[in-house]
């Protein structure tokens, strides 16, 4: 365990774990091309088998799993079911849990997907969750609340890896901001004043380059996806991060996922991945 109080704030929660524990996120992918190359079926007994051993695996020494919740739910309720175990044996072993969701929507309905993830003690759940403000990021207003209230956290999405993001969120507005720029300006507002860190961060690709045009000192963690398969290295967080590295969150799925199903080299390759990851940030 963290040693961290179940009260605290998110933020306070993560950078704790990070420090202690460094800033890896491992992802938890259970797609079916994944499933077979571990040699289960694509079933719900292939689902549980996998997500139980990334748990076990990589629990007790990461700072963050993220599951994807598609993955789960594609198989109905019983996938569900496994997602709602995954979630409390991570957060028993000291990890913490951002639910990769990516929930947007208005009024009732986006209090409802904040209930489901948000409110301690539900199912599900998490101690942050993903979400997408591309409805108005004031639709995001019943999530931010209940994340407050709960101890929780959101990645809102901001600039993310995926070449189509672009279109949407590098779009410049009648005041000359970009949206995404738009997007990070509201979260930096959320987490003013808070110490050590704020509970509202953005999901920010590792894979995007040049960055400097935005300003990423938010007061709040930035969750970094794209380390590993979609090519991104350790080595260029700083350059890409910047002054903001210490409060990165770099992703990783694929890159340790490929090693299961033994237990062995699932824990090697994410704890590779987390020296790999203090080397490049400890210097900055």
């Amino acid at each position: 365990m963290t040693g961290t109080s179940p009260l605290d704030p998110f933020g306070a929660r993560l950078r704790r774990a990070m420090d202690d524990r460094g800033p890896l996120c491992v992802g938890i992918d259970p797609h079916a091309s994944l499933l077979a190359e571990w040699g289960l079926n694509d079933d719900v007994a292939g689902l549980e088998r996998f997500s139980r051993t990334v748990v076990e695996a990589v629990a007790d020494r990461v700072a963050v799993l993220k599951p994807q919740s598609a993955f789960f739910e594609r198989f109905g309720s019983r996938g569900v079911a496994v997602l709602e175990k995954s979630v409390e044996e991570a957060r028993a072993a000291g990890a913490l849990v951002v639910m990769d969701a990516k929930r947007g929507d208005i009024g009732s309905t986006m209090a409802a997907y904040a209930e489901s993830f948000l409110r301690r003690g539900a199912p599900l759940f998490s101690d942050a969750l993903t979400v997408s403000p591309y409805l108005g990021y004031g639709s995001l207003k019943p999530a931010v609340e209940l994340a407050r209230e709960n101890g929780a956290g959101l990645f809102v999405l901001a600039l993310t890896s995926n070449p189509e993001g672009g279109e949407v969120q590098h779009a410049v507005r009648a005041d000359g901001r970009t949206v995404g720029a738009t997007m990070l300006a509201h979260l930096a507002a959320e987490n003013a004043g808070e110490e050590p860190l704020g509970s509202f961060g953005a999901v920010v690709g590792a894979t995007l380059g040049d960055l400097s045009s935005y300003d990423l000192a938010i007061n709040g963690p930035l969750l970094a996806p794209g380390i590993g398969a979609q090519g991104a290295t350790p080595a260029d967080l700083p350059r890409v991060f910047k002054a903001a590295v210490r409060n990165v969150v770099p992703n990783v799925s694929r890159g340790v996922l490929r090693h299961g199903p033994d237990v062995g080299a699932l824990r090697t390759a994410a704890d590779r991945f987390a020296e790999e990851i203090r080397a490049a940030v400890a210097p900055v």
